[in-house]
Formats: C-alpha cells, sequence, structure tokens
C-alpha cells in the first residue's frame, strides 16, 4: 500500500497567497525652491487662478443711477422755475446743457462705481440720463404755467394740449430742434464715458 505524498505549501494549489497590489511610486521630495511660501498674519490669500476681477452689480448700479438722475432733474426744474423770469434765452439754453452735463456725469460716476464693468449697466446709464434731461425740462413747464397764470391752467394745458412740455422742449418754434438734440447727447456721452472709465479702473 502506497502512501500519500505530502507536497509542500510552494507546490500547493490550494494554499497560494493572494497577490499584494502593486505600491505607489514614491513622490520625490520637495525641493526647496518649491515649497510655498508661509501666509503672514494679516495678509490676503492669494487667488487660486490668478487676479479675479470683481464683479460689480448692474440691477443696484441702473436704481442708483435712475434716482441721481431724479434728483438731478429736479433741482434742475426748481432752479428753472425760481429764475425764469429773469432768464434771457442764452442763459436758459446754457443751463440746460449744464443740467445736461451734470445729470450725465451724475449717473455715469455712480454706475461705474457699483456696476464696474458690466456694459449692460454702462449702456443703461446712457438712457436713463438722457431721460433725466428730457423729464427735467418738461416738468419744469406746467410748473411755470402754474406760478404764472395759476394751478388750474394747468388743467387748461391738458385738455388743450397735453403734449405742450414736449414741444417746448423740442423747440420746434424757436429753431432750438438741435439744442435739444445736443442735450441728450450730452448726457448721454457722459454718462457712458464716465461710467466706463470709472468701472474700468474698479
Amino acid at each position: 500500500m502506497s502512501q500519500p505524498q505530502f507536497q509542500s505549501p510552494q507546490h500547493n494549489p490550494y494554499n497560494q497567497q493572494p497577490s499584494q497590489p502593486p505600491m505607489p511610486p514614491a513622490q520625490p521630495p520637495m525641493q526647496p525652491w518649491q515649497q510655498q511660501p508661509q501666509m503672514q498674519p494679516g495678509q490676503p490669500y492669494p487667488a487660486p487662478f490668478g487676479h479675479q476681477t470683481r464683479r460689480g452689480h448692474p440691477v443696484g448700479a441702473f436704481f442708483l443711477g435712475f434716482l441721481a438722475s431724479v434728483v438731478v432733474s429736479v433741482i434742475y426744474s426748481g432752479i428753472t422755475v425760481a429764475t425764469y423770469k429773469e432768464q434771457s434765452a442764452d442763459t436758459a439754453h446754457t443751463l440746460y446743457v449744464l443740467h445736461s452735463l451734470l445729470n450725465g456725469a451724475a449717473v455715469g460716476a455712480l454706475i461705474g462705481l457699483v456696476g464696474r464693468r458690466s456694459t449692460g449697466a454702462q449702456i443703461s446709464g446712457a438712457v436713463i440720463a438722457p431721460l433725466g434731461v428730457f423729464f427735467g425740462y418738461t416738468n419744469a413747464f406746467p410748473l411755470i404755467i402754474a406760478d404764472s397764470q395759476g394751478v388750474p391752467a394747468i388743467g387748461d394745458m391738458m385738455e388743450v394740449d397735453p403734449f405742450m412740455p414736449a414741444k417746448a422742449w423740442w423747440g420746434s418754434q424757436s429753431d432750438t430742434e438741435w439744442l435739444s438734440l445736443l442735450g441728450l447727447a450730452v448726457a448721454a456721452g457722459a454718462a457712458w464715458g464716465l461710467a466706463y472709465v470709472i468701472g474700468k479702473r474698479r
């Protein structure tokens, strides 16, 4: 009777050890020039992907620009009503152009500060400022009528021709249409230009 042969563990197919996963290669030590500098207290953290520009607030810029245009327009209307009796034609024209410039500058400065580089905010400023110039003149017209002819005269004007303030602003009867358009262009240019310059620096 033959005795069973004993097989060593290294020859036993049922006694094989599981293969070990390969070890990842060791990372080379960081060189001295590759070490990151330690941040000192109080220093700002560096941007992860280089210099990042801060985004503006177009909606807030629009409302602030609109508010500034309304305030400047109301001031212009008040000055016009208070001094229209002493104003000559040249004085009225000069005051109108100055109002256009001031309205555009106020709108453009606020939009540039708040909206920064937002193109939409800059375009909105070029629209808001001319509207402020237009309504600043047309709002002064009925106030002048009320001051010179009484408050009931405003109702009569609305019944006869409600667009009389707009026609007076256009100046078709005095051949000053070019001056009306100049005021709009000055306001739009000042608002857009100042908003662009200020927003580019922020």
